[in-house]
């Protein structure tokens, strides 16, 4: 059954498991950002204000299915508690006697922080003994995890067998805007696609190449693309297998658009950088920004967009000498009457580099985003 629309009657005064999506940004045990933990408040406010017990699971970075200290939830708990003006209570584990314990003795409002779903290899899995586990904690599942709505885990997807299922606010405004976005008859329709990793988006190129009028390409993506082609790339960031799935990709190259040229230096430090045509980046040097002849092409097709997406910089944005071609973008991307940004890096390039610019939708999730960009479904919403 796939998760319905919160509903007061059905939630009112129960112990409530919530997925969110607390993967945030850790440097030293810091948190760089609180967007992702910010844009679950409403939620969590919506449970507590109706008596509800809010016991939130989430995973947090990459631990190798065992207890990590790096990626323990403490450091999230602690900035949930001054964003909601109310204690939350972090445990130890995520399942097991010790959890049932503490959630059994929660009062009406309680907030609990499980730890890191991730520690437990079932997690990932989806093991259905792990799910049932996470179940026996509450009487009903809420899903405000966007960001990992494409991924099946014991978390996302599994629990939703043992426990009637709700969307969360957020992620009910995330499809409703993005479902707005994508089945508009607005033309033309022009998808801008960067990062670092090829491999993320060949789905995303192929399906897009088939639904927009144009895909433009940014970032280290082109590489893997040039390398297929024999062209030499010097140290640009560039993985073996994407260079295997760019020789395979069915692309219509009227309509993908690749860089003519590139900024490149010789290190991501550089202070300056020097403007090469694609096919002429030299040995010791590395593509860290689309060039200018670039830049001015991909101008031109948003100069004429009414629905733009855009996933992914273009280029080394955190180094201001290979910021312009990101800032350039989004400023045009803005500019657009219906504009859908997704992905952390792009977001965080957008807040650096564009602060004041203003889009229709920006996504919290990435990969989901991706997913429904390559036009399938997301896993952990549907039967």
């Amino acid at each position: 059954m796939e998760p319905m629309r919160l509903n007061e009657n059905a939630i009112k005064g129960k112990r409530v498991l919530v997925r969110v999506d607390f993967n945030v940004p850790l440097k030293k045990g810091k948190i760089e950002s609180v967007d992702r933990i910010q844009e679950t408040l409403p939620t969590v406010q919506w449970l507590t204000d109706r008596g509800c017990k809010v016991i939130l699971a989430s995973h947090l970075g990459r631990p190798k299915d065992a207890p990590d200290p790096e990626f323990r939830m403490d450091p999230v708990a602690i900035e949930l508690s001054e964003l909601i003006k109310k204690p939350v209570k972090k445990l130890d584990d995520c399942i097991g006697p010790e959890v049932e314990t503490v959630v059994t003795q929660m009062k009406p409002g309680d907030i609990v922080l499980l730890e890191n779903t991730r520690f437990h290899p079932e997690e990932k899995a989806n093991d259905p003994v792990f799910s049932k586990a996470m179940a026996r904690l509450a009487d009903v599942f809420v899903f405000e995890a966007f960001g990992t709505a494409h991924r099946a885990d014991a978390s996302t997807k599994g629990v939703q067998a043992f426990l009637p299922s709700y969307l969360g606010l957020l992620v009910e405004r995330e499809l409703t805007a993005i479902d707005k976005i994508l089945k508009s008859n607005e033309h033309p329709l022009v998808v801008i696609l960067g990062g670092a990793k090829l491999a993320d988006k060949v789905e995303t190129i192929e399906y897009m190449n088939g639904v927009a009028d144009k895909v433009l390409i940014g970032g280290a993506m082109g590489f893997p693309i040039l390398r297929a082609r024999g062209i030499k790339i010097g140290k640009s960031y560039c993985e073996e297998e994407s260079v295997k799935l760019a020789t395979g990709m069915k692309i219509d190259l009227t309509k993908v658009i690749l860089p003519v040229d590139y900024l490149v230096a010789e290190s991501n430090d550089a202070k300056s950088g020097q403007n090469v045509p694609f096919d002429k980046i030299p040995e010791a040097a590395m593509g860290l920004d689309i060039g200018e002849k670039t830049l001015e092409s991909f101008l031109a097709v948003l100069k004429t967009a009414k629905r733009v997406i855009w996933n992914g910089p273009m280029g080394l944005f955190e180094n201001p000498a290979f910021s312009k071609g990101t800032k350039e973008i989004a400023k045009a991307v803005s500019a657009a009457k219906l504009s859908l940004i997704g992905g952390g890096d792009t977001v965080s390039a957008i807040n650096q580099l564009a602060p004041g610019a203003k889009f229709t939708h920006i996504s919290t999730g990435g990969g989901a985003l991706l997913t429904m960009l390559s036009g399938k479904p997301l896993v952990a919403l549907t039967k």
